[in-house]
Formats: C-alpha cells, structure tokens, sequence
C-alpha cells in the first residue's frame, strides 16, 4: 500500500517526472515519446478525474553478511503487471500436487491467493465512479497474445459484475477510436469507462498508428490503467531518482513512517548521468562487475546486463550520453534453495534455485481523494541460478508459492 501511494504521488507531480526524465529523454527515444504524450496532455488539460493503479511491486530477499535475509525491491510495474490471473491459479495446482502424494499437511499449508478478484475490483470500482452503466471496460492487447489466459482470469471477474469487457489492439483504437465533444471515449460506437492497457509497454510494440491510438486514449476521459504519468512513474530512471535522500520526503510530506518503510525496501540504485556521480558508478561497477546490474529504460524482462556483457556496455557507454538512458543497480543476492523445476521439454530434477516475490497493489483515486488502496494477493516466480535474467514468458522461470514453515 506504501509503494500504490508512492507511484501516485510521482504520477501528480509534473515538476519531479519533467526534472527526473530530462536526461533520459534526450537518449532514449521510446520513453521521449510518452513523455511528449504526457506533455501533450498537461497542455490540453487531463480529462479524467477518477485515476487507476494495479501494480506489481517485485522483491528478492538479499542475504546479509550475518546470513539474515531482508527484502529488497527489484522494480515496480506500473503497466500491464501480469500474472494476476495465473498466480491465482497456482495454489491449487500445488495442493492437487501434494494430495494425490498423500501430503496432505503439507497442501494445507499452500497459501490462498486470488490477484484476479482483487486487480478486477478496482477495475470495478473505477468503472462504478466513471457513472455510466453501460459503458465498456476496453483491454489494449497485442496481435499474437501468449498470456491470454491470464487476462481472461481477470475479464471473468469483471463479467460476474455483469462489466462487458472488449479486447482490441491499437490498431483497432486507430481505425475505430473516436472522441466527443467532451472527450468520452467511443470504441466501435459504444461508450468505453476504462482502459486497462496490456499492451504498449515496449518500443516494439508502436507503430506510428499505435503512437496516435495512444495519444487519442490519453486525451480522453476514460479511465487509464496506467494514465500516461503513471507509466512514466515506473521508469527505472524514476525508481533510481526516489532512492535520494529527501526525495521520499517530498513526495509523501509528514508521513515519516511511511517513508522508513518504503526506504528499507531500496536496493543501491545509481545515475549514470554525464557528470561526477555517473562517472564515479561506471568505475564502480567496472571494478566489481559481479555486485551491479545495468538497466536500461524497458519492461517485459529479458533486458537486463550482467557480467562480462555489463562491462563491454559500460566500456561503450562510460563516455557517450547515451549512458543516461540507463541506471545502475545492486545486484540482489538471495540464499539459493533447492526445487524441482517443471517446464515442458525439460527432465524434473532438483536444482539450485532463486525465487522473485511479487506483490499486487490497488489503488483509486477520485480527484485527490484516494478511495482504495490495498494489496490484493502475491506472485512467486522461481528459476535456476544459472540464468541471470528472463522471466516466465522467456522460458527461464516458473509459477511458484511460497511455502510457510
């Protein structure tokens, strides 16, 4: 809950996101073009007054030199945060596991988690707040979409609610969008209430056409999951920017607690800025390669240096300004655990593993009145040490649980 109002206060505060990205739009094209959409947008004025957030705010646990763990943030997701539906799914898979092997404790122990009904909630309730019952809830999703079936988890939660669910791509908001006088949206001749974006998060997936269907959904009074402001709060330029000292102060004024608790969470995340302190990190991680990750301005996993690939970016990089356009971190060392493994094509054995925990958040906002905020469930992904970067859509990770013992 810490972390939904954190990525709030960024999205509102247009002086911090325009000082933050200013050295990053300069290099990197694709987060130059939403910021220009944003900027767009502040000019015409935002049309929307009811404001959605489904995050998923991801932790490793780093071992400490007395061996005791502590979580620590590896990112937040602020677009198109998936396994929800999925996640939900996977406890009884676990339990049906340890059943037919006769462990029955053991399947008790599996933990309840249902992300979906919580995520569609406050898709429910920003489309109660929108006051039009028969307007539409509009999913922007890819061509050739392989994670359909968690999205489809989430739809079902909505149809219960008798909430008429769309999919369209960007192409489709291109050809078919339109605005009225007042800025409602309409897809296809029918009123849209909410954009929930599953798409629209990588380069790649822009056309010139997808540029302009975007700009049309930012301009519109539909409610965006994420508005543009939110999707550039999850930048890792900006998740580097909020580990400075006085920064958290800032954005979330006499709320010192909070602000312990958000900051406890904080990996070291360094600016590779042209200047001194850009110039110091580079010799840094050149020196020790094996304590830092380099992170360029991307989501969607699989983007990440490590390594020997980290020091020939940096051997690239450490003098051209091209370097702002990434960031720097900590290399998270979590205690290795063994696990069984179970991807098709693969021999089940039992070898050494990390695990990534996921924690789903909520949040409205009506005017400046936040009217939900809550976590809604949790999602574990697991994978050999072997791969230092790669997700479950790369083949490298699985859905997992988390055991209590």
């Amino acid at each position: 809950m810490d972390f939904n109002m954190l990525v709030d206060a960024v999205s509102q505060n247009a002086a911090f996101l325009e000082q933050t990205l200013s050295s990053t739009i300069k290099r990197d094209n694709f987060t130059a073009r939403l910021f220009n959409i944003y900027k767009q947008v502040l000019k015409e004025g935002i049309a929307q007054t009811v404001f959605l957030g489904l995050n998923r705010s991801d932790y490793m646990f780093q071992r400490n030199a007395d061996g005791s763990p502590v979580l620590k943030q590896i990112e937040i997701n602020t677009i198109s945060a998936s396994f929800g539906g999925l996640a939900s799914r996977t406890p009884a898979v676990h339990r049906h596991v340890l059943n037919v092997l006769s462990k029955t404790k053991e399947a008790a122990k599996i933990l309840s988690n249902n992300p979906s009904k919580g995520l569609a909630q406050g898709i429910t309730k920003a489309w109660e707040l929108y006051g039009s019952a028969n307007a539409l809830v509009l999913l922007i999703a890819q061509e050739k979409e392989r994670n359909i079936f968690d999205q489809r988890a989430i739809e079902n939660e909505l149809l219960a609610k008798n909430i008429h669910v769309i999919r369209r791509r960007f192409e489709d908001v291109f050809e078919k969008g339109s605005l009225d006088q007042d800025r409602r949206l309409f897809m296809d001749g029918q009123e849209v209430a909410v954009v929930y974006f599953r798409d629209g998060y990588m380069p790649s997936q822009y056309s010139v056409q997808n540029w302009e269907a975007r700009l049309l959904l930012e301009r519109s009074c539909a409610i965006k999951c994420p508005d543009i402001a939110t999707q550039l709060a999850g930048t890792k330029k900006v998740q580097q920017e909020l580990s400075r000292m006085g920064v958290l102060e800032m954005l979330l004024p006499g709320q010192p607690e909070t602000v312990a608790r958000l900051r406890a969470t904080f990996a070291g995340l360094y600016s590779l800025d042209m200047g001194e302190e850009g110039d110091q990190a580079i010799t840094e991680a050149l020196a020790a390669p094996s304590q830092f990750v380099l992170k360029p301005q991307r989501e969607g996993g699989g983007n990440n240096l490590y390594g020997e690939e980290m020091v020939q970016a940096l051997e690239h990089l450490k003098d051209s300004e091209e370097r702002a356009s990434y960031i720097l971190m900590e290399k998270i060392e979590p205690e290795p655990f063994g696990n069984c493994l179970l991807r098709p094509g693969s021999p089940v054995r039992v070898v050494q593993c990390i695990s990534e925990l996921g924690i789903f958040g909520v949040y409205v906002r009506q005017g400046k009145t936040l009217v939900m905020n809550k976590h809604v469930g949790h999602l574990l992904r697991t994978k050999a040490i072997e791969h230092a970067d790669g997700g479950v859509a790369a083949g490298v990770a699985v859905l997992d649980n988390p055991y209590p013992v």
